[in-house]
Formats: C-alpha cells, structure tokens, sequence
C-alpha cells in the first residue's frame, strides 16, 4: 500500500482475528499525556521551577540523558508516554468498570519503537505490582505476525477501535511526527491559561523536517521560546545549551528518531531504491497532519472520553490520584550497564 496510508481500521480488524479481545487507540493514552503535560508545563511556568521542561515521552531519549546528562533530569517532564499511561488506565479505571481482575488483563502495545520494550520493564512503571503494559511488538513485528497467520491485509475491512476508550483527537494524531508532541501541549495550554476556547489551533512554527526547529509562540500573551529537536545529536547540542546557561527556552521536545516515532526503529524498513525516490519521513508526517485537520476534536482537553475519565475517577489533571497513575521519575543510570 502507498506510503501514508491510514490503515488503522485495517489494524483492528488484523488484531482481532489475531485473538485479542478488545483493541483501543493508543492515540488516547496521547490525549492523557497532552493533559497531564500541559498542566506540568502551566505549573512550571508559574512557580519558575527547572525551566525549560523538557517532553519525557520517548524512551530511547529519556534513557539517553539518564546516562549522559543526568544533573538535567530535573528538567524532563515526569509524564509517562501515552502507552504507559494508557496501560495504567486500562488496569484501573477499565478494570474496575468492567469488573474484571487487574491481573488477569495482558496489555500489549503495538509501537513504532524499539526502546519501547526496555521501558514497558523499568521498575517504575508498577502499580501494586503489576506493570502498565505487559508486552510490546513493533509495527514491524506486527506485520510478520500478520502474514504467518495468512491474513490479507488488504482485503480487509476497516474495524473501529472499542469503547470505552477508542476515541482520540487530532493532537493526539500529530505525537508521531517531531514538533507534534509540542504543537499539542500548546493548543490545551492556550486554552486552559486564557480560559477561552481559542480558534488558534496550528502552531506550524514547530512543524517540518529540520532536526532542531526554534521558535517564540505567544501562548495567552506571554512570549514562550520553544525548541524541537529530533535525532540525539541534534539533542546533544539542545542540553549543551541548557547545561552551560546559553538557553532561554521554556520548552523543549526531544525525540531520538530523526523525525520522530514516525521512522522509529520498529517500523518497516524501505528499500534504498524507495527511499531514493519519495521522502518516506515527509509522507508519513503529511499523514498524520491530514488525519489532525479531517479530525472533529482537535485540542486534547476536549475529548469527551477524557472529560469523563478525569471527572468520575482521576480528578484533575495533576492531581494526587491522576499523579500516582500517570507520572512517574527517572535515575541516573550507567552509560555501561543496562
């Protein structure tokens, strides 16, 4: 199928006569992230504390300042990933709602990423003993699983995700391109700071191919100075800055992947002659715009799967019960051992 394609309908149904019971959108463990993160960011911006915040989401990179740069883990965001956190919905609130046993629910989660599996077994992501999420399989792994069980792919019909928490919005959709992550913090940001429901839903300042993207975006009349960056040399000289006091950002997204999960390590691979014709980054990220704009919710406070989910169990975002589930903390960790 062309590159960009949107085959997530396609995907659930595969899933399912893989054998899995229910199939939920990670893209909403995305909107709890957006929720949660932009609520640090707002706070952080009051109290003045450990500026810039920098985004925590992938794996691969927050292992990297672990080990390189550990005297700036004050600054990463203490956000788990949209997995994680929506592992540990799953196991909580969606447990309790449907009467089952914790301990009888293995999450698995699809990832473009490879790190993914590291984290799904760092320590930190227990609750009562239990992790978040039990397994991860690549995108790639997916695919070979697909075609050992014969399954045309193509033929298939499209699946939607199952309820209660199958419904995602466009923030959510822009997390796998670099700049994404950002773009959607500041749209609930926005709006949360103004108390208004702001029109301003693009921030293209952060948005194309570049592996360091600086901008000043005015979020509620303030100057905020941002900086995306993708790639970890590209993050090397983003924390050089910080670390010798040259920096005068607010913000800071960092993903290891040049140009963000979207050319993860688990996803497909291209062949050179492929790659020599068509920019695969650039049509993968086209994708995911277009999924955004065709999108009914586009800002993530606006999901009324969220609204629900904060008003009947977590509370408000930041919160205590919303902070035990959703957040967690990083360590110094030896650049020689795992």
């Amino acid at each position: 199928m062309e590159i960009g394609t949107n085959v997530a309908g396609k995907m659930v149904s595969a899933l399912k006569r893989l054998g899995f019971d229910k199939v939920f959108d990670t893209n909403t463990g995305a909107d709890f992230t957006i929720m949660e993160e932009a609520s640090e960011l707002i706070e952080r911006l009051e109290k003045k504390d450990h500026l810039p915040m920098i985004t925590s989401c992938s794996p691969g990179w927050v292992k990297y300042i672990e080990m390189n740069y550990p005297e700036l883990l004050p600054h990463l965001s203490s956000c788990k990933s949209p997995h994680q956190m929506f592992g540990a919905i799953l196991k909580t609130y969606f447990a309790e709602k449907e009467g089952i046993d914790p301990r009888k629910i293995y999450v698995v989660s699809v990832m473009p990423c490879i790190a993914k599996k590291f984290e799904r077994g760092r320590p930190e992501m227990k609750e009562d003993g239990l992790y978040d999420v039990d397994n991860v399989i690549t995108t790639r792994e997916l695919s070979r699983m697909i075609k050992q069980a014969n399954i045309e792919f193509t033929k298939l019909g499209d699946t939607a995700f199952d309820n209660p928490m199958g419904e995602a919005t466009g923030a959510a959709a822009i997390f796998g391109t670099t700049g994404g992550v950002m773009e959607a913090a500041l749209r609930t940001a926005q709006d949360v700071l103004t108390g208004e429901d702001l029109e301003k839903i693009d921030f293209k300042q952060v948005r194309g191919e570049e592996g360091i993207k600086r901008a000043t975006v005015n979020i509620a009349g303030n100057d905020l100075n941002v900086v995306a960056a993708s790639g970890l040399s590209n993050a090397r000289q983003i924390l050089e800055e910080i670390k010798n006091g040259t920096a005068n950002y607010q913000f800071v997204e960092i993903m290891a992947c040049p140009g963000g999960c979207i050319m993860g390590g688990g996803q497909p691979i291209k062949s050179s002659k492929i790659r020599r014709e068509v920019d695969v980054r650039k049509l993968r990220a086209d994708a995911l715009y277009t999924i955004d704009e065709r999108s009914t919710i586009r800002k993530s406070h606006e999901n009324p799967i969220l609204k629900k989910i904060y008003k009947d169990y977590l509370g408000a975002p930041g919160g205590e019960k919303a902070h035990k589930l959703l957040h967690t903390h990083y360590v110094e960790r030896d650049k020689y051992h795992i």
